[in-house]
């Protein structure tokens, strides 16, 4: 639990009506489950956050932080520390020449949105990711050939010590549904995008096409963390998971899709434990019959 001084200290950064206690994170998840965060702050802003960061790395107070939630599995218990959403509250977007720069907390689609209303292409991948534009740099979002690597070209993060850094995007050391902000402690706040002109119908029609590709393949009516797996090399995680004959396999409400093996979704009711119990049915199976070691894209938060 956090205690109610730490609780009066945040007040000073953080207006009241954005610092919640025991606050559901099921609600904070596109998978829908998780239990409550003991404390759950919504930041407005950079300043905020360095003033929160520098203050919780001084007391050794454990944090998470947190955009969309879409690639998040938070135990059924919740979690013991303090939820920094950099979401709604730091989502503006703004347009100079064939530059898109996007707070942290706006989602991919209302970038890739911008982008097009604008006639720049190159986010097009990206306009059905349902991640935020933060959480997508971290890992290298990609999708239909295309990934945050490509288009990104300076990132902006606060430090341990609070300090806003600037970081281009060879200093990113982006990889596969990887980046160099993995292994650092930096939260980012502000991502440039640099993209191409190009004529907004003929951009609206990729989105389109993208859409419709993903309606038809993906398990959009469920709730779920997207991909669960990354793809391991030389192959496809759905394609070994379907041989493996999981196809529709289920625990409590967790299910793999049977529309898109590559995805557990949530059926109305799964816990955290019923979909951590189907990722482990899933590896020690693909394990067993192909000897191909599935590694979850998925951030385990609780546990």
């Amino acid at each position: 639990m956090i205690g109610g001084a730490i609780i009066e200290v945040l007040r000073k950064f953080v207006p009241q009506e954005n610092i919640h206690l025991q606050e559901p994170m099921a609600g904070h998840t596109t998978f829908r489950i998780g239990g409550p965060a003991d404390c759950f702050l919504e930041l407005e802003n950079e300043e905020q956050l360095k003033k929160v960061r520098r203050y919780l790395e001084m007391t050794g107070v454990s944090f998470f932080v947190v955009g969309n939630g879409s690639n998040l599995l938070v135990n059924d218990s919740g979690y013991r520390g303090i939820i920094l959403q950099l979401g709604p509250k730091m989502n503006t977007i703004s347009v100079a020449g064939n530059h898109i720069i996007a707070q942290a907390g706006a989602t991919l689609v209302q970038a890739a949105r911008t982008a097009m209303e604008h006639g720049l292409t190159g986010l097009e991948f990206a306009s059905g990711i349902p991640g935020t534009v933060g959480g997508g740099v971290v890992m290298n979002a990609g999708a239909y050939g295309g990934e945050m690597s490509s288009v990104v070209t300076q990132v902006n993060v606060v430090s341990q010590e609070g300090e806003v850094l600037e970081l281009d995007n060879e200093t990113m050391e982006f990889g596969y549904r990887n980046s160099v902000i993995r292994q650092r402690p930096f939260i980012v706040t502000e991502v440039t995008f640099c993209l191409e002109y190009d004529d907004v119908s003929v951009i609206k029609s990729r989105m389109e096409e993208l859409a419709s590709r993903r309606r038809e393949k993906q398990p959009l009516e469920y709730p779920s963390a997207g991909s669960t797996f990354k793809r391991p090399e030389g192959n496809f995680a759905g394609k070994l998971i379907m041989e493996a004959g999981l196809k529709g396999f289920r625990v409590g409400g967790a299910q793999v899709s049977e529309k898109h093996c590559g995805f557990v979704v949530n059926m109305g009711n799964a816990t955290a434990q019923d979909v951590r119990n189907v990722i482990r049915e899933i590896q020690s199976r693909v394990r067993a019959c192909f000897g191909v070691e599935l590694e979850p894209e998925i951030v385990f938060l609780g546990w």
